[in-house]
């Protein structure tokens, strides 16, 4: 399935983030870990479960203990997030972006040097 199409909800996130650390979770292990971190009951966390796989986010095997494994990366998830984040609020312009996180936000020296090697290495790109 195409995962650029799959959105999810704040709440499908943390089901997710839980998957992606623990890949091939049975059901009572998310539905417990859900229950401890954000106090979910068990048919919350198993309805965000169904959910997940019938965006084709996640595959529960049918093999004795139903075990769930993502089927779309943290990576493409947040990739989608960022855009459809950029598209919304920031007209598609990632300069106002970048704008607004610095206004708000003291970048470290590492992070401002992580950017210019990310801007050279576009600049280098665009040059090829």
């Amino acid at each position: 399935m195409n995962s650029e199409g799959i959105e999810l909800t704040e709440a499908e996130w943390e089901v997710m983030e839980f998957l992606w650390a623990n890949p091939g979770s049975i059901g009572r292990d998310i539905t417990e870990s859900m229950a401890e971190k954000k106090g979910w009951s068990r048919s919350t966390t198993l309805t965000l479960l169904t959910r997940l796989e019938n965006k084709g986010a996640v595959a529960g095997s049918a093999e004795g203990k139903k075990r769930f494994t993502p089927l779309v990366s943290r990576e493409d998830a947040a990739l989608r997030e960022t855009k459809n984040l950029l598209d919304r609020v920031y007209n598609g312009s990632v300069g106002m972006l970048v704008t607004a996180f610095t206004k708000k936000q003291r970048l470290t020296k590492a992070e401002i040097d992580e950017m210019y090697a990310i801007l050279h290495e576009l600049e280098v790109k665009d040059d090829d």
